[in-house]
């Protein structure tokens, strides 16, 4: 997230609040398509993290790009911690350990997707280059040590940090040292939101495992497919995981709300200030907990969309629905996460198809899934064959989604030709974590920075 919000319109009750979700519902033809994606920063010359500080640190990163683009910066206690492009949408943001995250403009077509990627490419390149910094996309830091990683300079991390240890083990391994690609997608209506984060939840595995791209950690192999994926499972699990009362009758704005109150918060903001009050729930501020703590303690909307924010289920719900299970990586797939997605669940015929397909998944299949998939990725077991007979049957479905779709490039392409590099490592039955791992076997002799000379962008 780019921005935290200080928006000061009272809630007072769950029905408002799910009001403020069933917001997000629009025509078909409005849909749109926001991705994200984080890629780590390191000095070509050590292969170390970069500071946030200095001639060549990320501070300078994002003070060129705001020169360059002229976005307008945003601050935390006076320093540069983003830029945010208010006449379309986009922004850019860095993540606790220094990830450099572009949180894309809500686009209408997979190639404006990938030519918003392409030029922010350039544009990092034009500033990062002179300075002996390069870029990453892989789902962890491959060599350096958590404590080798800077800590960003933005309160709502420094309470983040203080908090994550005392409920989960790898908490302070997600903040500091993953990466991902995320796509934002619409819905028309509370039931198709409904259908959408059923198929997306039950199939974030299989994205999981065709993203998977974090077998590494301080230099060596760490026995996972997916790391990233695993460091999830121990967390925080009261904000995180594949959210089951999804698939009971009932689900809808206000059961997700229902949920999203109870889980405990990590900061209320009050102008410039960050407020710490961990192990308060949005429900007991809502009942005035926060009296005599914190500045003005009504909730307030502003309150409630920084608190979302703040939640890491496997997809998340807003004004919109966010595919979160996918490892950062190669740069032709920061398209090829969007396109999969896309194909899947903005035609309502395959949408359809894509729920027949899991429907009948039972909530013990999918957190086996959850838990397996990490280590086996498309080798996982899954009924009478694999995760790869699931992810080849999927990528049939969204690929028929975006022909159906028909948004043509300039060349006359459709939105499927986003999603070759997944038919690639299907047809081999490898996902780019197997790839690494056969290359450190092979050509690189075991030795784990050869990553930055083969995937830096």
């Amino acid at each position: 997230m780019a921005r935290d919000t200080v928006d000061s319109t009272p809630i007072e009750s769950v029905a408002e609040l799910a009001a403020t979700l069933e917001e997000g519902c629009k025509p078909e033809d409005q849909f749109r398509i926001g991705t994200e994606h984080e890629k780590f920063l390191f000095c070509e010359k050590q292969l170390s993290p970069i500071p946030y500080e200095g001639d060549n640190g990320i501070e300078a990163v994002l003070t060129g790009m705001e020169k360059l683009l002229g976005w307008d910066r945003i601050e935390d206690d006076g320093k540069i911690i983003g830029l945010a492009d208010d006449r379309g949408g986009g922004a850019i943001s860095i993540e606790p350990g220094g990830q450099f995250e572009l949180s894309g403009a809500p686009l209408d077509s997979l190639h404006q997707t990938c030519r918003e990627a392409n030029q922010h490419l350039a544009n990092v390149r034009k500033v990062a280059e002179p300075l002996g910094v390069g870029f990453l996309g892989i789902g962890m830091t491959p060599t350096w040590a958590r404590a080798d990683v800077p800590r960003m300079p933005k309160s709502r991390y420094d309470i983040m940090t203080n908090y994550m240890p005392k409920v989960g083990s790898l908490g302070l391994d997600m903040m500091y040292r993953t990466a991902t690609i995320q796509v934002n997608l619409d819905f028309a209506s509370e039931a198709d939101m409904v259908k959408k984060m059923r198929v997306g939840l039950a199939l974030q595995p299989i994205a999981t495992s065709i993203f998977a791209n974090s077998p590494f950690t301080e230099g060596k192999p760490n026995g996972f497919k997916s790391f990233r994926a695993q460091i999830w499972t121990d967390t925080d699990g009261d904000r995180t995981g594949d959210m089951p009362f999804a698939f009971e009758d009932g689900f809808g704005f206000e059961r997700y709300v229902e949920w999203a109150i109870d889980v405990p918060m990590y900061f209320v903001k009050r102008g410039a200030t960050y407020y710490d009050v961990t192990g308060t729930t949005f429900r007991q501020f809502m009942n005035g907990a926060l009296e005599g703590k914190v500045p003005d303690a009504t909730p307030s909307l502003g309150d409630w969309n920084n608190h979302l924010s703040t939640l890491f289920p496997d997809v998340r719900l807003k004004k919109y629905i966010e595919m979160r299970g996918a490892d950062g990586g190669p740069w032709r797939r920061i398209c090829a996460l969007p396109a999969l997605w896309v194909g899947l669940l903005y035609d309502d015929g395959v949408l359809d198809q894509a729920y027949e397909l899991i429907k009948d998944w039972t909530a013990e299949e999918r957190a086996n899934l959850r838990s397996s998939v990490p280590k086996t990725a498309l080798q996982t077991p899954f009924r009478n064959g694999t995760i790869l007979d699931v992810a080849r049957d999927v990528l049939a479905l969204s690929q028929e989604g975006l022909k159906r779709r028909n948004r043509l490039s300039d060349g006359d392409l459709d939105e499927r030709v986003h999603l070759a590099p997944i038919e690639e490592g299907l047809a081999s039955g490898m996902c780019p974590a197997d790839v690494l791992l056969q290359r450190y076997n092979g050509s690189w002799g075991g030795d784990v920075t050869q990553v930055f000379r083969d995937y830096a962008y």
